[in-house]
């Protein structure tokens, strides 16, 4: 089972937030975006109770298309989103009349917020649907859009720990050792009149290690395998090294 895609917007600033919402609107499709943004200043307030208003195209059955128009406020909180923060839009919406309002929070709306939003569709019966994106519906928004969180620095990658690269190391460098001795001893049956020309001594001091190996690893250590396996094997060994400091193709046991 694959973990939830997760991301925390709390490191962007309130501008950084509108920022992210833009460009993620744009990967969902709507389009004349516009980003009511006062000034360039980092703090600017937006203009006329909405931070971004942009269209999206309908399709009905029939085939007939249609834009929906939406306004968009931005909401950073790292806590919960109060209910007067709501007020604002709905009430712009209310003289101009998009067909969609969205509150897109960071975190989440308070639930205050959520009981105002329920009282104000019973009690006014607007002529637009209200939406709030919280963070977990954006993260499901965002799900497979790496350039788009990488842009904004919100892609958390895992970066494993020496001591883990070490271990998968030492495991490959125990599995090289063992399949060329493995492969000698093979071929020393069919070669050199059934053979091994290995001293004695060492031979015996080989074979008691693969014994070890086998008994660590398990039988599939002696698997014979394809040139293709072997290579690849190899590669990784390589890789692991490099990454450890050693050079490219240092492949020595």
């Amino acid at each position: 089972m694959k973990p939830k895609h997760k991301i925390s917007l709390n490191c962007l600033s309130d501008t950084e937030f509108e920022e992210f919402c833009f460009d993620l609107l744009e990967e969902l499709g709507f389009v004349n975006l516009n980003w009511r943004k006062g000034t360039g200043k980092k703090n600017s307030p937006s203009d006329s109770g909405r931070d971004i208003e942009g269209s999206l195209q309908r399709e009905d059955v029939d085939g007939t298309r249609s834009q929906e128009k939406w306004f968009f406020d931005c909401k950073h909180h790292e806590k919960g989103m109060p209910a007067k923060d709501l007020q604002n839009l709905l009430a712009w919406a209310e003289a101009e009349r998009p067909d969609v309002v969205v509150f897109i929070v960071s975190n989440f709306l308070s639930n205050p917020a959520k009981d105002y939003i329920e009282k104000y569709e019973r009690n006014n019966r607007p002529p637009f649907r209200i939406r709030y994106w919280e963070r977990p519906r954006l993260e499901t928004m965002t799900r497979g859009k790496r350039d788009l969180l990488e842009m904004h620095g919100l892609l958390k990658v895992h970066l494993r720990s020496e001591r883990e690269i070490s271990k998968a190391e030492h495991e490959l460098w125990d599995r090289v050792w063992y399949y060329r001795h493995f492969v000698r001893i093979h071929n020393a049956k069919y070669e050199n009149d059934g053979k091994d020309k290995t001293t004695s001594e060492i031979a015996k001091m080989t074979r008691d290690i693969m014994k070890r190996k086998r008994k660590q690893y398990g039988p599939s250590i002696s698997r014979r395998m394809s040139d293709f396996e072997w290579g690849y094997m190899q590669g990784k060994f390589s890789a692991l090294r490099w990454v450890l400091g050693t050079e490219w193709d240092f492949l020595d046991t």
